[in-house]
């Protein structure tokens, strides 16, 4: 390596490149080369110098839609400041070894290491996240947990910056991540000109929780399933966990046990979140008056309403109808 190189790695992470490997994604791909391959004299400070690289002279990208060629070998790795990792559609496959090499030379010579989406995987393959925060797409985060229990995931984030390890959740958390990274290059101001570019915020409020799927849980013992039913139909009135567990006909106590055993979670949570789950759909078909969303889904009060949609999306109910409300709203 040139003393140039050697220089640029350990000081400015000017040098940017990504590794696309077999069955990656486009999309990050393409917020990488918006981000970091673009010429932009118009700022006035000096930019990236981008390349992609991959083991393979030929690589298909996700879905076998396009073929990726004629791009650097995975040498090109060894001249980064900032090594961005591939992801995969499927992150239970593992990476490539010479991906998974090159990956381990850049963080023992100190690159800055980026993963986007599942890329989280990559960095955990390859042994640099243990003991380190991270992130991925909530989607995969419990599979995650599972496969590497010494990294300390944060899974309700954006993205998470530790130092010289950077992660982002979802696909469109690339742009917020890369955002943050021309933010600690060089400033504030060139990172809001470059949002302003690409008409996208510079920074989001909230974070991956306000966009989870929570999936209907299977009920193996049916007799779960008639109250839970009826509590839905109910939500607008003050249900009690006496009150599910009158319409069971079982104890309270008897009640907490299933609820625990069946859908992993208490009556009274299950019943908070069915009513959080109703606010948010009220908000985003265009009920404008938070009173009355929190009257319709048995939260009471704005103030409640307020209190329980800021737990469990990260945002307050205004900004969430700001987020996800229909065009009516806007």
């Amino acid at each position: 390596m040139s003393q140039e190189s050697s220089q640029r790695v350990a000081g400015s992470p000017g040098r940017v490149v990504m590794i696309v490997d077999e069955g990656s994604n486009p999309f990050e791909m393409g917020v990488a080369t918006e981000l970091f391959g673009l010429r932009r004299p118009e700022l006035g400070v000096p930019w990236y110098d981008f390349a992609l690289c991959a083991a393979a002279p030929a690589v298909r990208m996700h879905n076998g839609f396009f073929t990726l060629s004629r791009v650097a070998g995975l040498d090109a790795v060894d001249e980064a400041g900032t090594v961005i990792v591939p992801n995969r559609p499927d992150p239970l496959t593992a990476p490539d070894p010479a991906v998974l090499d090159a990956v381990r030379r850049a963080a023992a010579r100190g690159a800055r290491l980026v993963s986007f989406c599942t890329g989280a995987f990559t960095l955990a393959a390859a042994g640099v996240l243990d003991g380190r925060r991270a992130t991925t797409h909530w989607r995969w985060a419990e599979e995650f947990t599972a496969r590497h229990p010494k990294v300390r995931l944060e899974p309700d984030v954006l993205f998470v910056d530790d130092g010289d390890i950077l992660t982002a959740a979802g696909s469109a958390a690339a742009l917020d991540l890369g955002l943050h990274l021309i933010r600690r290059d060089h400033g504030a101001d060139v990172a809001n000109a470059v949002s302003r570019r690409l008409v996208f915020a510079a920074h989001r409020d909230g974070g991956q929780r306000q966009f989870v799927e929570r999936p209907v849980p299977a009920v193996p013992d049916a007799s779960l399933a008639p109250v839970l039913a009826w509590a839905q139909e109910r939500l607008d009135r003050p249900l009690t966990v006496a009150d599910l567990a009158a319409r069971a006909a079982l104890s309270p106590a008897t009640l907490h046990r299933r609820f625990r055993a069946e859908l992993g979670t208490t009556p009274l949570s299950w019943l908070t979140a069915e009513r959080v789950d109703l606010a948010r759909r009220l908000i985003e078909r265009g009920e404008l008056r938070m009173e009355a969303v929190a009257r319709a889904s048995g939260l009471g009060t704005a103030a409640n309403l307020r209190a329980l949609m800021r737990r469990a999306t990260g945002l307050s109910p205004s900004a969430y109808r700001r987020r996800f409300g229909s065009a009516a709203t806007s």
